[in-house]
């Protein structure tokens, strides 16, 4: 495992699960208003608890025998496709992404372990084109929200798997394949403040904060009626800061970030559910046709031999009760 940032100077949810799961039934004709997730750096993390994040306890074991456990292709589906080949010939796996989320792509410092639901997407995905261990020949490269679509055109990385939103207009620049989760756009909240604001219509007159280039923009424009000042902030962890300082009321992004800044920081909570639909999708280069035929195969794969459910389980299941949600249709697309 490598890791590696693009950028110098850089460091390498879901509403409640019923409304996920209710989510995963929408057709996709439907406008999704999707949020856009890469984070930067995280908020300070706490110390070893016994989630999948930090390493320890009962979800850290699952997530492990769940990436041990997954399918790998056959010679000839590797073969069929030339993107693949390619990430074979090398032997190894290049993901833009993040390594600062703490429900999706976090990164121990201790054991340079990475793991969350995204990571375990792409691990699993490294073995399924690589054969067993290829899951440990994944190298991570720092994206941003300004580079992702500049850095799968010009094949910088293999793929990026960042809770990355799948819009109509991100999909003119790349291909996705997926949708592989669903989540949508909610509100954080200092702690103190979690039982004035439950909902977008509380945020009425409210200064708010968003990451720039992010659909957060739009949910606000179209759900908070006549807010107050909107500051838009180019990474998480700025974001966070201009909450906890005061300087804004209510953080308004993709809840799978949110959770992950939760998660790791007590004193920001994540209030109400999701006001919008968001599938995220694995992006890939337009000019590389056969590769988004053969990722979504290997997500239907993980998908039908229960992989997907247990990797959400050791995951995303981990920070929110109850059963894993049905996953959803593979290449049902905004459009």
């Amino acid at each position: 495992m490598t890791l590696r940032s693009a950028l110098p100077g850089r460091s390498p949810l879901p509403g409640r699960r019923a409304l996920i799961a209710a989510a995963a039934a929408l057709p996709a004709g439907i406008a999704l208003a999707a949020c856009s997730s890469e984070t930067g750096d995280a908020p300070s993390l706490g110390g070893g608890g016994d989630g999948a994040s930090d390493g320890g306890g009962e979800g850290a074991s699952a997530y492990d025998a769940a990436i041990a456990a997954g399918p790998v292709a056959d010679e000839a589906a590797v073969s069929g496709s030339a993107w693949a080949t390619a990430i074979k010939e090398k032997d190894s796996f290049v993901r833009g992404g993040t390594t600062a989320n703490q429900v999706f792509s976090i990164i121990d410092p201790a054991t340079s372990k990475v793991t969350g639901f995204d990571a375990g997407i792409t691990q699993l995905l490294a073995r399924y084109i690589l054969g067993e261990g290829g899951e440990e020949k994944v190298e991570y490269i720092d994206t941003t929200v300004e580079t992702r679509e500049t850095m799968v055109q010009n094949d910088t990385v293999d793929a990026v798997i960042a809770t990355y939103s799948i819009t109509p207009e991100r999909l003119e620049k790349i291909n996705f394949a997926g949708p592989y989760y669903l989540s949508g756009t909610s509100i954080q909240v200092r702690t103190e403040d979690a039982e004035s604001i439950t909902g977008p219509e509380d945020l009425e007159g409210k200064n708010l904060v968003t990451q720039s280039n992010s659909t957060g923009i739009q949910a606000i424009e179209d759900n908070v009626p006549n807010p107050g000042k909107v500051e838009t902030l180019a990474d998480n962890e700025s974001c966070v800061a201009a909450l906890k300082q005061g300087r804004v009321d209510a953080y308004v992004l993709d809840q799978g970030v949110l959770l992950g800044n939760s998660k790791a920081d007590p004193d920001v909570t994540v209030v109400g559910e999701p006001f919008t639909e968001d599938p995220y999708g694995i992006g890939l280069n337009k000019d590389k046709a056969d590769a988004l035929e053969f990722v979504n195969a290997f997500l239907q794969t993980i998908i039908d031999d229960g992989t997907w459910t247990k990797l959400y389980d050791a995951t995303i299941g981990q920070v929110i009760d109850g059963e894993a949600p049905t996953p959803p249709t593979i290449g049902e697309l905004p459009a």
